[in-house]
């Protein structure tokens, strides 16, 4: 379990099929993930359980819950995909379209990011859909960079399209100069030294 001023990043439980199955179901949503739509409770249910059985100290994907401290729901889920070799990883998420815009999907990554970093894990990676906008600028504003573009890499299994796919890649080194930064500017507001 990680916790966040405002999440739990958690083990899925059986509660969270049917509001898994509600955002995963969101076309808006569906369109730039590779999941079959409709998600059916009793596929959900079955999703859930598989996910509650992922062990996230073994190389494999890892998926957490992602809960609201304030009234236990479940805002949306975090994928982890730890490398054979425990240095690397890929990151995928989702997050509840009524809460986009609340800053909870970079809480939520940027707590994943530093979990992750103090295991010793040497680079964590993503990739989006290139006309998911604003997921690129997430990752981007949590420190990764762009890394490359795959041409029609990936096939919407619903529609059979093909997208685009952007890279994103951050290394260990750079996520602590950015949080060393970070704590910096942190410390100088507080003292009033940098404040405008």
């Amino acid at each position: 379990m990680i916790e966040t001023e405002r999440l739990i990043l958690r083990r899925f439980q059986l509660a969270d099929a049917a509001p898994l199955a509600a955002y995963r179901n969101n076309p808006d949503i569906a369109r730039y993930q590779a999941w079959p739509s409709p998600l059916t409770l009793e596929a959900a249910t079955e999703q859930v359980r598989k996910y509650s059985e992922q062990d996230p100290e073994q190389p494999g994907w890892f998926q957490y819950a992602i809960e609201l401290k304030a009234d236990h729901s479940l805002a949306g889920d975090l994928g982890v995909l730890l490398h054979d070799n425990r240095m690397q990883a890929e990151l995928s998420g989702t997050l509840t379209p009524a809460l986009h815009g609340s800053g909870y999907a970079i809480e939520a990554l940027q707590a994943i990011l530093e979990h992750l970093f103090n295991k010793g894990l040497h680079r964590v990676s993503a990739e989006c859909d290139t006309r998911n906008t604003p997921s690129g600028r997430l990752l981007e504003r949590a420190g990764f960079q762009p890394e490359g573009r795959r041409p029609e890499f990936t096939q919407n299994i619903n529609t059979g399209e093909w997208t685009d796919t952007l890279l994103f890649g951050l290394l260990a080194s750079r996520w602590r100069e950015l949080t060393a930064g970070a704590r910096n500017s942190r410390t100088a507001d507080q003292s009033g030294r940098w404040a405008r």
